[in-house]
C-alpha cells in the first residue's frame, strides 16, 4: 500500500520556515520554471535556505537529516571510510554503532555510494541527507585538517607564506593504524590463506594505497616510488627533482598494495615475471591527475613506480620556465618559422615535454592546424589535435607521422624521435614545407646532430632542415623563505666561466638555511637551465663534414650559444640557485 508523503514545500510551512503565500509564489515561480525542483526555487526567492529545503527533503523521504554545523562525525565511522570515496560520492561518515554505518548523503538515490562504503567497510549502511556544501566542508576538515591549507606545488618557488608539509614520520603515523588493522585482520582470520584479489578490497589496504598517492600531490611530488626489499616497504617520492624517503612499511604489506596499485591501473595481477605499465587517472580537491604506472619485477618483489601528471598546472608560459631575455629571443625568433625543425634535448625529467607544450602555446591560433603525436599524450591543449601513441593497436609514431602529413598540417608535435623511421619522416615533414617539434635525449645542443647522425640519418638532412636545438636542465631554486646571502671568492666560481677581476675578488650568493616549507632543504621549485643552438651556414658545413663534436660546439659558441653551465652562473649569481645544484644537474665526468 502507497504512502502517501508530503511534500518539501507543505513541511516548510509546518515548521515555520516560510509562510504560506511564500509557498504559493514559489509553487507560481515553478510552473514558469517548467517543473523545477520545488526547494531549488524556494532557495533562490530567498525564502528558505539551503539548510531548511534540505531538512524537509529528509522528513518527506522518512530518512533522517544531519546538520553539519554543529554534528561533528564519529572518528570511529572516519577511520573505516576511504577519503577518495567519500569526495567521489560527496558522503561523510557520521557514526558507527557496531556492525552498521550512517552516513550523510548530498543525494538519497546515490546507490553507488551506498555499495561502495558497504564494501569497503563491510558494515550495514544507514542513509541521512545532509546540506552538499556542507559534506564537501565536511571532508576536507574531517581528512586533511583546516580546508584552506595550502597545497605545495612542484616548480612554485615559494612566496614566503607560512605552510607545513608533511614529514615521513607524519605519513608514516597516517597509515600505521590501517597497517596494524589489516595485520589483525590477517591475524585473527581462522580461514585459509585469502589471495592478492580479496585483500586489495580490504578497507585499510585501499586506505594505505590512497593515503600514499594523496600525500605525494600535496607535497607537489612528481613521482611515487614503491620499493620492497629484503626487510620491508620503502615509499619515497622525488620533490623538486631529489627522491626523499617518506616511511617504511613492513614486509607482508607489500603484495596487497602492489596488487591494489595493479588493479588500479588496470595491469594483470596474476602476472609477476613481466613489467607491465598501465594509468591511473584521478581527481582530487577539484583537480584531474593522471598517474603513469611502471610495475617491474626485482629481486625482492615487484616495484612500482608513478610520474604524477597535473592536467592542469602545466607551466604554458615561455616566460615561466627560467629563461634568459636573450635566450627566449632566440627561441621566440624561431618558433615562428613557416618550416624546420626545432629540437629539445635532455635527459629523462629536465623538462623537454614541458617546454615543447610551451612553445605550442605560444604558437597556437586559429589560422594554423597543429598536430602532435605523443606517448602518452601528458596535458591536453585546446585546438590542437593530440594523439596517443598505440603500439598495440599498431599506431606508432612513425605510422601517426605519415597519416599527419595527409591532414594538412602546419606544425608537427613528435613527442620523441626513438628510431630511424621516425626520424626520417619528422625531416621529410620539415622538408615539405611544415614545422617540427620533437625531442632527442641528449647531453647537450651540439650533440643532437651526432645522435642522429648516429641513428643513421643522412648528415645533409640534419643541415638542411635542423633551424635550432635546446638542452636543458632542471636545478633547484632557492627556496625563498629561509634564504639568506653569503660571500665566496670569485675564484671559485671559475669552474663555471666567471673570470674574476682580480685574485680577491668576492661574490655574494645565495642559499637556503632550511626551513618547513622547503622540508628542511634549502630548496623550493625548479627552474630551467638552458643552452641554445641556432643552426647557420658554419654549423651546417661541420655538420655534413661530419666534423667533430666539439668543433661544432666552438662554432655554436662563435654564433652566440651560452653554455648550460654559463646559464647556470647567471642564475647563481642571481640568487635563483646555487652552485652545488648547477654542478649536479649539468656537470659530467671530464668536465672542467
Amino acid at each position: 500500500m502507497a504512502v502517501t508523503r508530503k511534500d518539501v514545500g507543505e513541511i516548510l510551512v509546518e515548521k515555520g520556515y516560510i509562510s504560506a503565500a511564500e509557498l504559493a509564489e514559489g509553487r507560481k515561480a515553478q510552473m514558469t520554471s517548467k517543473g523545477a525542483d520545488l526547494g531549488r526555487v524556494l532557495v533562490d526567492l530567498g525564502y528558505a535556505t539551503e539548510r531548511d529545503v534540505t531538512e524537509a527533503k529528509a522528513i518527506s523521504l522518512g530518512i533522517p537529516f544531519v546538520d553539519l554545523s554543529t554534528v561533528r562525525p564519529d572518528p570511529s565511522a572516519l577511520n573505516v571510510v576511504p577519503q577518495s570515496i567519500c569526495q567521489r560520492h560527496n558522503i561523510i561518515p557520521v557514526k558507527k554503532n557496531g556492525n552498521a554505518i550512517l552516513i550523510a548523503v548530498a543525494d538519497p538515490g546515490n546507490v553507488l555510494a551506498v555499495d561502495d562504503v558497504r564494501l569497503a567497510t563491510g558494515c550495514r549502511v544507514e542513509v541521512a541527507l545532509a546540506v552538499p556544501d556542507a559534506i564537501e566542508e565536511a571532508i576536507a576538515r574531517n581528512y586533511r585538517g583546516d580546508a584552506s591549507t595550502p597545497v605545495p606545488h612542484t616548480g612554485g618557488g615559494g612566496n614566503g607564506a607560512a605552510t607545513t608539509t608533511t614529514t615521513s614520520a607524519s605519513l608514516a603515523s597516517l597509515v600505521s593504524s590501517d597497517v596494524e588493522t589489516y595485520k589483525s585482520r590477517e591475524n585473527a582470520s581462522d580461514e585459509p590463506a585469502t589471495t592478492d584479489d580479496d585483500l586489495v578490497d580490504q578497507a585499510p589496504i585501499i586506505r594505505v594505497a590512497n593515503t600514499i598517492i594523496q600525500q605525494a600531490i600535496k607535497d607537489g611530488a612528481s613521482d611515487i616510488h614503491v620499493e620492497p626489499d629484503r626487510k620491508g616497504v620503502r615509499v619515497r617520492y622525488r620533490v623538486d627533482g631529489v627522491l626523499h624517503e617518506m616511511m617504511r612499511l613492513p614486509r607482508y604489506i607489500h603484495p596487497p598494495l602492489i596488487s591494489r596499485y595493479k588493479i588500479l591501473s588496470d595491469m594483470n595481477i596474476a602476472e609477476r615475471r613481466v613489467p607491465q605499465d598501465g594509468r591511473i587517472p584521478i581527481s582530487y580537491e577539484g583537480k584531474e591527475y593522471d598517474l603513469r604506472v611502471s610495475c617491474l619485477p626485482t629481486l625482492h618483489g615487484e616495484k612500482i613506480v608513478m610520474r604524477i601528471l597535473d592536467k592542469s598546472s602545466v607551466l604554458l608560459g615561455l616566460n615561466k620556465l627560467g629563461f634568459t631575455p636573450e635566450t627566449q629571443a632566440q627561441l621566440e625568433s624561431i618558433i615562428t618559422q613557416p618550416n624546420g625543425m626545432i629540437l629539445s634535448t635532455g635527459p629523462t625529467g629536465s623538462g623537454k615535454t614541458t617546454t615543447q607544450y610551451s612553445v605550442l602555446n605560444k604558437i597556437n591560433s586559429v589560422e594554423v592546424n597543429i598536430l602532435t603525436i605523443e606517448d602518452p599524450v601528458e596535458y591536453q591543449l585546446p585546438g590542437i589535435s593530440q594523439v596517443h601513441v598505440n603500439r598495440r593497436a599498431g599506431l606508432t609514431f612513425a605510422s601517426a607521422l605519415r597519416a599527419f602529413l595527409r591532414q594538412d598540417p602546419d606544425i608537427i608535435m613528435v613527442g620523441e624521435i626513438r628510431d630511424l623511421e621516425t626520424a626520417e619522416i619528422a625531416i621529410e615533414a620539415a622538408l615539405t614545407g611544415h614545422l617540427v617539434l620533437s625531442t632527442l635525449h641528449t647531453n647537450d645542443a651540439p650533440s643532437a646532430a651526432t645522435r642522429l647522425v648516429d641513428m643513421g640519418v643522412e648528415p645533409f638532412l640534419i643541415s638542411a632542415t635542423v633551424i635550432g636545438v635546446l638542452a636543458q636542465r632542471l636545478a633547484r631554486k632557492v627556496c625563498s623563505n629561509c634564504r639568506y646571502s653569503y660571500e665566496v671568492p670569485a675564484k671559485e666560481l671559475r669552474h663555471f666561466g666567471f673570470k674574476p677581476e682580480s685574485d680577491d675578488q668576492m661574490v655574494t650568493l645565495w642559499r637556503g638555511k632550511g626551513c618547513e616549507l622547503c622540508r628542511q632543504t634549502g630548496y623550493k621549485g625548479r627552474t630551467g637551465l638552458h643552452e641554445m643552438m641556432l643552426m647557420n651556414d658554419e654549423i651546417a658545413e661541420l655538420i655534413v663534414r661530419r666534423a667533430p663534436q666539439a668543433d661544432i660546439r666552438e662554432a655554436a659558441r662563435a654564433n652566440g650559444m651560452k653554455l648550460l653551465r654559463e646559464d647556470g652562473l647567471v642564475k647563481v649569481l642571481e640568487g635563483i640557485t646555487t652552485p652545488e645544484e648547477v654542478r649536479r644537474v649539468v656537470f659530467t665526468a671530464g668536465q672542467h
